[in-house]
């Protein structure tokens, strides 16, 4: 099976996490772990930006060394990984010296080597909430539209990428799909702005007003500036710079999971770059949007973030994953809702998913000794949800694939009150009473392993409930998927509570 290299963009850690930076991290997981469950050698890989002089600021104000505040900092992003049951192979930080800064100082060199950097003035505006360059076609009525704030006017010299030299290439491959922007619309509106005429960007900044950061080569005077140190995570991880062996395993990513706000520095800058020193470019970006609180974008320096943790803490990890995938269309805008969360969770968790498995382990106990009974013809729908959870994987809308086991779910405990088991056990039809709870729990073990990707935790519980103690370690769908895979007479286990009901 071809290798998957998934990434997500990387947090800047000037601020705790929030949960679009979740959000983000769980569509990659969902992916890592859909394709590890198809056999496809998969590396998942997230991290950490942590230069800049927001950090060097904390830093000087705290009295201590911009490395203490980057360790520090990281730290939470890192802890994301237990708290949300993540599946990520590696976490890369931009200030670590021995992994991230050859990578990232051999690609300067090859943009140099290529002719693309030269020094000049800059003279413009700077944003000090978004640390980045801005145009005055950017603002709105003179103000950052995500800061609210009005950018310096600043004037240094500094090096440049000649990104003016690549735009015709990258609108060529972005539509060929060559370079597959998701959804459609976000290429259409990347084409537009490169089509407008990229211009040529600051590369770096003095070191005198850029301390924290990563050298220029040849060049002590200048610190890199964003795009060669945060971008060059993407390679730099995998080994760029120190084992190209490694690197030619698994690059060029396979999808970079990012938000449509960096749209442009992964479908323009980012291609660019990797033109210019001759590497492959990634073959998709799947480009989610923002999570509203209020109405307004969710934002560390407008101070209305949700912190994970306060959800996973009342939740727990599954039901919080479930909402932001479930809930949230998987490329557009969405809105962080608590009532929302505890409609869903009350509703679809506790009383459709948990009470289901609760009442058939229960039946399973009363009416067949606690163990599976004999193999049943196949439920009518059951394979179509297993299909269709592949389709939407294929498609990228992981909105649509929980929705579509959610449906399967509600028609199970159709089946459960239509056919009435305790009925038919009472009329002694006990063939009939078999049959149904086969049904019911061969339809359980389909839904634990579409529930996989998603809600991994919960879906090794009902496979430990209905003996399938190797559902975790399964690597082809296609077999997987199959009707008929309990064994008769398999002891059946007490029914944990999947979803405490919260009032």
């Amino acid at each position: 099976m071809e290798k998957k290299y998934i990434t997500t963009s990387i947090a800047y850690i000037n601020a705790a996490p929030h949960v679009g930076f979740a959000w983000e991290l769980l569509q990659a997981d969902a992916l890592a772990r859909w394709y590890r469950l198809n056999g496809h050698p998969t590396w998942f890989l997230t991290g950490t930006d942590e230069h800049g002089s927001k950090i060097a600021k904390v830093a000087e104000e705290e009295g201590v060394a911009p490395q203490v505040v980057a360790d520090r900092n990281s730290a939470l992003f890192a802890n994301l990984k237990p708290l949300l049951n993540l599946s990520n192979d590696d976490f890369i930080r931009t200030g670590d010296q021995a992994r991230h800064f050859p990578g990232a100082q051999k690609l300067w060199k090859q943009l140099v080597a290529a002719g693309d950097i030269y020094k000049d003035k800059y003279i413009g505006l700077y944003c000090v909430g978004c640390e980045a360059y801005v145009t005055e076609k950017d603002l709105i009525e003179g103000c950052c539209p995500i800061h609210k704030s009005e950018p310096e006017r600043i004037k240094e010299e500094n090096y440049f990428f000649r990104l003016s030299k690549y735009g015709d290439r990258i609108a060529e491959l972005i539509e060929s799909k060559e370079l597959k922007i998701i959804p459609e619309g976000r290429a259409k509106e990347i084409l537009n702005v490169i089509k407008s005429g990229l211009t040529d960007i600051s590369f770096s900044r003095p070191m005198a007003k850029l301390p924290w950061g990563i050298p220029v080569p040849d060049d002590l005077n200048q610190t890199m500036y964003v795009w060669c140190d945060a971008l060059s995570n993407y390679i730099s991880a995998i080994g760029y710079g120190r084992d190209e062996t490694e690197f030619t395993k698994w690059w060029p990513a396979d999808i970079h999971c990012i938000g449509k706000d960096i749209l442009r520095f992964h479908a323009a800058i980012w291609p660019g770059m990797l033109l210019s020193a001759g590497l492959p470019l990634p073959k998709k970006i799947l480009v989610h949007g923002f999570i509203t609180s209020g109405g307004q974008k969710m934002s560390k320096s407008l101070g209305n973030v949700i912190d994970p943790k306060e959800a996973v803490d009342v939740y727990g990890a599954d039901a919080l994953r479930y909402y932001l995938l479930r809930e949230l269309p998987t490329t557009d805008d969405g809105d962080f809702s608590w009532k929302r969360f505890d409609e869903l969770y009350n509703h679809e968790l506790a009383d459709n998913l948990g009470n289901l498995l609760s009442r058939v382990v229960q039946m399973t106990s009363k009416f067949c000794a606690g163990k599976v009974p004999a193999v049943a013809p196949i439920l009518p729908g059951a394979d179509i949800t297993a299909i269709e959870v592949q389709k939407y994987f294929e498609e990228f809308d992981l909105q649509k694939a929980l929705l579509a086991i959610n449906q399967y779910i509600s028609q199970l405990n159709v089946l459960v009150d239509t056919k009435k088991p305790w009925e038919l056990a009472k009329q002694g039809r006990q063939d009939e009473v078999e049959e149904v709870l086969y049904q019911l729990l061969e339809g359980l073990r389909g839904i634990a392993l579409c529930l996989l990707p998603f809600l991994p935790d919960t879906a090794d519980k009902i496979a430990v409930t209905l003996g399938v103690n190797d559902l975790l370690t399964i690597t082809d769908w296609s077999e997987a998927i199959k009707w008929g895979k309990l064994l008769p007479g398999t002891p059946i286990q007490p029914s944990p509570i999947l979803f405490p009901k919260k009032v």
